[in-house]
């Protein structure tokens, strides 16, 4: 079990609004906090998800995207002015030192008094596009891999910025979520790898995702998630 501790550098939150298509809400726009927060199943104190049905819930409790990543986006999208703080991809938590190269499905990780387990990638989707104004970044974020991830809570407690983030268990090393996503993200069905897939503790919509896929014998169609069909999306 290898994975060094790091800082929790920043800790942002959002309420729910009007977004850019009619009918729309959305909490991507995320703002740094100080002071400590309490993390229930459900994520952070005063955190909000503009539509429910996607976002938010037990299993994407707290997203942490990896600060790192910015770097690369200014390179291939110029100087943005959301790339110049953290919280321009709607993350929780905002941290360098780990990226979806190092932290595996599982994880179980101790931030604060809380005890977190990471529950699935990113599914990127259009209001990531919207919130840029970039036709199909949703797709490039998803081609690039550079998704964030998200956390279950197994254990409510507090989080402050400047907390460290500590790997306390790791049940799945041959499961890096770069090697997760890349099975996910794939326009092929390999039947032998989905099982193996279906085999590991997957979010219930990722779970049905992957059976779906099996059971059919074709992959789904993403524009709905990457391009919206109606304001509800």
């Amino acid at each position: 079990m290898s994975l060094p501790t790091i800082r929790l550098d920043a800790l942002l939150t959002g309420r729910a609004q009007p977004f850019t298509r009619p009918g729309s809400r959305s909490a991507i726009d995320k703002q740094p906090q100080h002071g400590q927060l309490t993390v229930t199943t459900l994520g952070l104190s005063g955190d909000e998800q503009g539509d429910l049905r996607v976002h938010g819930g037990v299993e994407k409790a707290i997203h942490h995207y990896p600060r790192e990543h910015y770097a690369a986006w200014a390179a291939e999208l110029g100087a943005h002015p959301l790339l110049a703080q953290p919280g321009a991809f709607g993350e929780n938590f905002s941290s360098s030192g780990w990226t979806e190269h190092d932290v595996c499905l599982g994880d179980r990780i101790r931030v604060g008094t809380a005890l977190l387990e990471i529950s699935q990638g990113r599914m990127p989707c259009w209001k990531l596009s919207d919130r840029f104004g970039v036709a199909e970044l949703a797709l490039r974020v998803q081609q690039s891999g550079r998704t964030g991830w998200y956390y279950r809570v197994l254990e409510e407690g507090v989080v402050s910025a400047g907390d460290n983030l500590q790997l306390v268990e790791r049940q799945f090393a041959d499961w890096l979520l770069t090697r997760l996503s890349a099975v996910l993200f794939d326009k092929r069905v390999e039947s032998e790898l989905l099982r193996e897939c279906l085999a590991l503790p997957l979010a219930p919509s990722w779970r049905r995702t992957l059976e779906r896929r099996l059971e059919k014998g074709l992959v789904e169609d993403w524009a709905p998630r990457l391009q919206g069909r109606s304001a509800a999306e």
